[in-house]
């Protein structure tokens, strides 16, 4: 059986004009603490970024065919001819994802440093490696574009 209260019915006329109660060994909450115990309460933790990581898009990897890829190779080997000089080039290459399938095409302007064969790199002065088997294309006054 619930009971029910009457709260007009003056059973707490005997405490209604006490003093609020104070501690004398806790300190009072600070008002912006006590409201963080109601504020929202996310139960799906991380749901928004997991939201905003399936929306965000990718590139896909171009297959080069033959032609293209010999293509690239000629420019390869008439920069290493020329690595002294430093030929000022252009190169457009893929940059896999880290959380996804695809990637994105970056590209890099500046000149050459070195070819590295054992490290298979493309190696710029400003010290960026670009892995030779992700370059798209390659472009420069070297190779008359």
């Amino acid at each position: 059986m619930t009971r029910k209260y009457d709260f007009n019915s003056g059973c707490y006329d005997d405490i209604i004009t006490l003093p609020h109660h104070k501690s004398k060994t806790h300190p009072q909450m600070a008002i912006g603490n006590r409201a963080a115990q109601f504020s929202p309460f996310a139960a799906l933790g991380g749901y928004e970024d997991a939201l905003e990581e399936t929306g965000r898009l990718t590139d896909t990897r171009a297959v080069l065919e033959e032609d293209a890829k010999a293509a690239l190779d000629e420019k390869l080997r008439m920069i290493q001819e020329k690595i002294e000089a430093h030929p000022q080039v252009t190169v457009k290459y893929f940059v896999p994802d880290e959380r996804k399938e695809g990637g994105a095409y970056k590209s890099v302007s500046g000149s050459v440093k070195k070819i590295d064969g054992y490290g298979n790199v493309l190696v710029m002065e400003e010290g960026v490696k670009i892995p030779l088997g992700e370059i798209a294309e390659i472009e420069g006054t070297i190779f008359g574009t």
